[in-house]
């Protein structure tokens, strides 16, 4: 079985927000509910379309196979069963950047990935971040989700 890096779900606050206008891409602005985690990440809204109050289910995983075999090749993944299965929106990416901010109990961690250009911050709670190292290739998992459905 997969042991993802992290996981939870997250609603969208803000799109934008310093103004920012890109063509096919849109920065979105979520909090996540279990962990209290904040989100910056760039989506390719031509393929994906997201706007403020949107629900999602977002997964972080160092591999697309279920038995958490890391992926030899990222061809031919259409050909077998995979997380990507189970989800709408699919990146990889480098993890570029571990950052602490603050200190005490207002201690933060920023985890900075590179998808291919997109970017993602996630802040939060150092305890959330524990499986994280520099230079680590992930997969970033999204699947929307009804606004009524209730995390637990």
């Amino acid at each position: 079985m997969v042991d993802f890096l992290f996981d939870d779900f997250f609603s969208v606050e803000g799109i934008n927000p310093n103004g920012e206008k890109f063509d096919k891409v849109t920065r979105i602005v979520a909090q996540s509910e279990k962990h209290g985690m904040l989100l910056h990440l760039d989506v390719n809204t031509e393929i994906y379309p997201m706007q403020k109050g949107d629900r999602f289910l977002m997964v972080l995983s160092p591999t697309l196979n279920w038995n958490g075999a890391p992926v030899s090749s990222l061809e031919n993944q259409t050909e077998r069963k995979s997380l990507a299965d189970k989800f709408e929106y699919i990146m990889h990416g480098l993890l570029y950047k571990l950052a602490e901010e603050g200190s005490g109990s207002e201690l933060k961690v920023g985890i900075y990935v590179s998808y291919g250009g997109l970017q993602m911050v996630l802040k939060g709670d150092p305890a959330c971040c524990t499986k994280f190292r520099h230079d680590q290739n992930l997969f970033l998992l999204i699947r929307k989700v009804p606004n009524d459905l209730v995390a637990k």
